[in-house]
Formats: structure tokens, C-alpha cells, sequence
């Protein structure tokens, strides 16, 4: 480390947030060929509470020939100072600049980040488009992470986008550059040769067609990479044990991918689809590893809907039994509430019981797929009390197609009967406190409410203070999601590459870690937006059932048919019934993997 960034360091806050040296910590010095940095367009504390960031840096660092480092999110104040100090952005394992690596990776798990992906490649002095990289030396660019559904409005940045699991495509990827490198191939031979891997979109050999500023077209496609069997897959457990304390600092076990409710706004439950479990004894061994490996206090089971893994009640009672013994807290995440038990809370103080009915009335309920009944809410809330629960964190939807002012005031109606049962069944005499958080439906690709308009920002606000004025209960508090970063949201989950130069305009004004509130500026996404003539209407509006998709060139397993089906369904408010090993319902992904294995 030179002078001047030690005294750098000295001067910023958490300075360990940018050094490694965590417990657990790979061999960096091993012989290798490849070197990879994996980096994550957020500060240290959020990236390191990513679960597939680390399964696929310890993955990395345990392939032959390989080396993987890891690089955040510098936050504001340490930006600066690398700016002003004209040092280059670096990874925190061996501070080796980004520009010094074969290979980085960006994980982006939300549209509000896409600023910072740019922040980071302005702190490493490595050119935003792909384009620009061509007669450089500089290392392959590459993408990951949920918001690859729809990698469209940040493709060009990107030599290769991993669409789908990386324990294969991003395994692959990394062996065939280094059997490339070894013989001498350029950056274009290798990525003609990845381009054939399932899940690896080059942006340069995949394009959209457009006539009249509308896709009508794709010159190809790509389809997402799958794991068969999540039994077999590459999962860690010996994990990294950051220096400071991380948002989620604790053990995690991943029990499944996919889900088989079918929420019809959630594009988690289409995208990580087929469904796959892992086999109960494995999640034993491994929470147990986990435990003698790190030293952690806590471990946390996590999937899309916990309560659905077919070994649950075993499962917590051989951890329990096994693994925590008494000396480690086992935390659950929300439960549905039709399968909440009071044996699958975890273990320790009680706290608040979390729970999203999205919608506030069965009939909305219905039409998102939400198969939860009121009986379902009711008898929840009274096991809960009874359970000697004193808190409910409640979350909802704003927004969602078809919603009328019945449906607001029945958020209203769940928060009154919380407090109503409480004086019947509560067994404390501390009063029950009642939080409840409401965002605005966002319509995400590779949902059936992909095609749905989102809310204007006059009916966002509307809608917020119908609660804030009935909401004015009092032990009740109210959080809502803001308006104006929702716009944002939309604008690019649903966005094409037309909107990459609008991302470039708008970090060039200042806009970056626009996932805090108190750095989003919407005035100046107006300005970058107005800027190239471009409105958020052409985003946020209503679209045909016939227009061509931006992410259509993607064959993600769930079919458009499918997804159009359930649209119709849910404005005839049929539900659903949830997938299951007698039950399948036709969308599709398990022509490419099979489910329930």
C-alpha cells in the first residue's frame, strides 16, 4: 500500500470497507493464468451480503489456473479522494487497479445502480462502451445479476452479459478465456467462441432490429444458462467473515431456486425458474460447515419463499438440534401467510413478524396471484399473538393493475384487525406495534404484467396520502416507497439502448448511488432525459400484446404464452393454483431444466 493512500484511507469513513484482509480470506498468490475481479456497483456492506456474489468469488478462487478478487462501490467521500489523488479504482484483496485484471464482473441487481456502474468504470479509467475498449488494453467487461432479465439499456457497456446461473455460464466463460488466452486468441476470437455458451449474450453479435424507432427484431438469441441439479452445485462453506459489519452479517443456507407461486407481478419467481431443491441431508452438512468455518451467531435459510422447501419442519429441527445447539440463532426470513407455524420462527428474542400481503382485499389479491385468503391473514395474526409476537412489519403494493380506492382501504381494514384481535389474544401488555411499508408496482419484464402501465406520479401521490391520512393510527407507522424513484425504476427495467446515453448524461450531471434517497436527484434524470428528447411515457405507458419486447431475444424457459394467459386471467380474477410435483402448470422452464428434482 503507498503513502498516499494510507493517508487516504485515514481520512474517510470505514476504511476497512476498501483493505480485505476478512478471515477466511482465498490465496491470492496461488499460480495462475486468469485473474478476475468480481465487482458490485454498491458500497462493501451491501455487496457483501449478496449470497450469489459469494458463491461465485469463492467458486472462482477454487478453479485451477484461476484468481478472483472483489471491488465496491467506493463510497462519495473515497470516490473523491481517488479522483483528486489520480489513483485508480482497485480491488480490496490485493489493490491491484481494475484495469490490471483479464476479466471484471459487475453484478446488477437493481435499476437504480446503473449510475454507479459508470462511477466505477470512470474511477478505474475504463471507457462506458465496449466500442471504445476495442483498440485498448483494457480486460474483458462483463455482466451478472438479476437486472440481466433485461440487459438492454446497459448492453453496450458490456463485452459479454451471464444471463441465468453462473455456477455454469460465468464457469465456462472463465475456463474458455483461459484456454484462449493460453493460445494466444484475440479478445474478438474469444468471444466469438463465448457467444455459443448458453447464457452468454455478446452484445456486438446480438442486436436489435429497429423500424421507426420501434424493435421489430433481433439479429439472434440467447438462451439462459441453467444448473440441473442444485443438489450437486458449487456452494461455499467457507465463507468470508467481513472485518465490519455487513447489512445481512450472518450465515446464509440457499434451500431452492425458483418458486412455485406465481405472483403475477414478481419477476424473481419467473426468472429462477425451473425449480430445484436441495436435498435435506446436504443443507445439514452444510450449516453445519458453515458454523465451524466462520464463527457466526446467526444462520439465515434463504429462498424465494422459504416456507414452500418440501423439508422444512425437519430441516429447522435438525439445525436446531445439530448445528445451533443452543449457541446460534436461526433466522427465518417472511413467511406467506397461509403457512405460517410458530415452530418455523427462529430462534432467540422475538421480534417483529414480517409478512407482505401486497394487496389489501382478496379480490386484488386474486388478480396478482396472491393465494392467500383473509381466513389465511386472520388466523396468522392470531397465532402470531398468541405466540407472544408484540410487532407486524406489513408490506404492500401500490399501484397494481385494476386497484381501486376499496383496495387501499382494505390495507387500512388488516391494520385495524391486527389491533383488534391483539386485544383478545396478545399475551403482553406492551401495546402492538404496527409498521406498514408500501411501494409502487414496478411492471417487470418476464412477468404477466410485463405489458401494464405503471400509475402516473399524480396517482402514486394520490394514493400515498389516502393512506397517510387513514393510516394516522396511533402505534401504526407508516413507510412509503417515493414516487419519483419509481418512475426511474420502470423507465429502465423496461428500457431498450436508447436509454445508455441518457445513463451517461445523467452521472455526467452528478447522479450516482440513486438507490439512497438522500442522493436520488430527479431533477437531474429530467434534465438527462430532456436532454436526448426522450419521455419516461414511452416506457411507463401500456403496451401491445403484439409489440416485440426488448428482452424478447431471451429464451428464459417461461414462455410469452404463458405470461399473456395469465395476464388475461388475472383481469377475470382467476387465480393460479401453485406449481408442484403433481401440479404442473405448463409455463414452460422445464424444457430447460426439470423442476422438482
Amino acid at each position: 500500500m503507498n503513502k498516499k493512500l494510507k493517508e487516504i484511507l485515514l481520512n474517510v469513513e470505514k476504511p476497512a470497507r476498501y483493505v480485505g484482509g476478512e478471515f477466511n480470506m482465498p490465496n491470492m498468490n496461488k499460480p495462475c493464468t486468469t485473474r478476475v475481479c468480481l465487482s458490485f456497483p454498491e458500497i462493501y456492506e451491501i455487496g457483501m451480503s449478496n449470497i450469489g456474489f459469494r458463491i461465485l468469488y469463492h467458486m472462482l478462487n477454487d478453479m485451477d489456473g484461476v484468481v478472483c478478487e472483489r471491488c465496491f462501490a467506493p463510497f462519495v467521500d473515497m470516490g473523491e479522494q481517488l479522483k483528486a489523488n489520480n489513483i485508480p479504482l482497485f480491488s480490496v484483496d490485493s489493490l491491484k487497479p481494475l484495469v490490471d485484471f483479464d476479466i471484471v464482473g459487475m453484478s446488477i441487481g437493481y435499476e437504480l445502480l446503473y449510475t454507479n456502474v459508470l462511477y466505477m468504470l470512470d474511477l478505474a479509467g475504463i471507457p462506458y462502451r465496449a466500442k471504445d475498449r476495442v483498440n485498448g488494453n483494457y480486460p474483458i467487461l462483463i455482466a451478472g445479476g438479476p437486472c440481466v432479465v433485461n440487459p438492454e439499456p446497459f448492453a453496450e457497456v458490456f463485452d459479454a452479459i451471464m444471463i441465468g446461473e453462473g455456477e455454469k455460464n460465468l464457469k465456462e466463460f472463465t475456463l474458455l478465456y483461459d484456454e484462449c488466452k493460453k493460445q494466444g486468441l484475440t479478445k474478438a476470437e474469444f468471444l466469438d467462441k463465448a457467444s455459443s455458451l448458453d447464457g452468454v449474450y455478446v452484445p456486438s453479435k446480438v442486436m436489435p432490429i429497429y423500424e421507426n424507432n420501434k424493435i421489430v427484431g433481433f439479429t439472434g438469441n440467447v438462451k439462459k444458462a441453467v444448473v440441473q441439479d442444485l443438489d450437486k452445485a458449487y456452494f461455499p462453506t467457507k465463507i468470508l467473515v467481513p472485518n465490519i459489519e455487513i447489512t445481512h452479517d450472518r450465515a446464509v443456507l440457499e434451500l431452492y431456486r425458483g418458486c412455485n407461486n406465481g405472483c403475477r407481478f414478481c419477476q424473481a419467481c419467473f426468472y429462477y425458474r425451473p425449480i430445484r431443491s436441495r436435498k435435506l441431508q446436504t443443507l445439514l452438512e452444510y450449516g453445519k460447515q458453515l458454523v465451524q468455518n466462520t464463527g457466526y451467531s446467526e444462520l439465515s435459510l434463504s429462498s424465494l419463499s422459504t416456507s414452500d422447501y418440501e423439508s422444512l419442519h425437519e430441516l429447522i429441527k435438525g439445525l436446531k438440534d445439530n448445528v445451533c445447539n443452543g449457541n446460534v440463532r436461526l433466522a427465518m426470513p417472511s413467511l406467506r401467510l397461509d403457512s405460517y407455524k410458530a415452530e418455523y420462527m427462529g430462534s432467540g428474542r422475538l421480534g417483529s413478524l414480517t409478512f407482505a400481503p401486497e394487496a389489501g382485499s382478496q379480490r386484488l389479491r386474486n388478480v396478482i396471484n396472491k393465494n392467500i385468503t383473509d381466513e389465511n391473514i386472520k388466523n396468522t395474526i392470531k397465532s402470531a399473538l398468541e405466540f407472544g409476537y408484540t410487532g407486524f412489519k406489513l408490506y404492500f403494493m401500490i399501484g397494481l393493475p385494476t386497484e381501486t380506492e376499496e383496495d387501499l382501504q382494505g390495507i387500512v381494514d388488516i391494520v385495524l384487525l391486527i389491533k383488534e384481535m391483539a386485544k383478545q389474544y396478545s399475551k403482553s401488555k406492551r401495546p402492538v406495534q404496527i409498521t406498514v411499508s408500501t411501494s409502487v408496482f414496478i411492471p417487470k419484464p418476464l412477468t404477466p404484467f410485463q405489458w401494464e402501465r405503471q400509475i402516473t406520479e399524480e396517482e402514486m401521490l394520490e394514493k400515498q396520502k389516502f393512506l397517510i391520512d387513514n393510516l394516522h393510527i396511533k402505534n401504526v407507522r407508516y413507510n412509503w416507497h417515493s414516487a419519483d424513484s419509481s418512475i426511474i425504476e420502470t423507465v429502465f427495467a423496461r428500457g431498450d439502448r436508447n436509454l445508455l446515453k441518457v445513463i451517461e448524461k445523467a452521472y455526467s450531471l452528478g447522479c450516482k448511488f440513486d438507490g439512497w434517497s438522500e442522493k436520488f436527484d430527479f431533477d437531474k434524470w429530467k434534465n438527462a432525459f430532456e436532454e436526448y428528447g426522450i419521455s419516461f411515457e414511452n416506457y411507463t405507458g401500456e403496451w401491445q400484446e403484439s409489440d416485440i419486447l426488448p428482452w424478447d431475444f431471451v429464451e428464459h424457459g417461461v414462455s410469452k404464452k404463458y405470461l399473456l394467459n395469465e395476464r388475461h386471467k388475472a383481469y377475470s380474477g382467476i387465480t393460479t393454483k401453485a406449481c408442484g410435483k403433481n401440479n404442473c402448470s405448463g409455463c414452460g422452464a422445464n424444457k430447460i431444466g426439470r423442476c422438482f428434482e
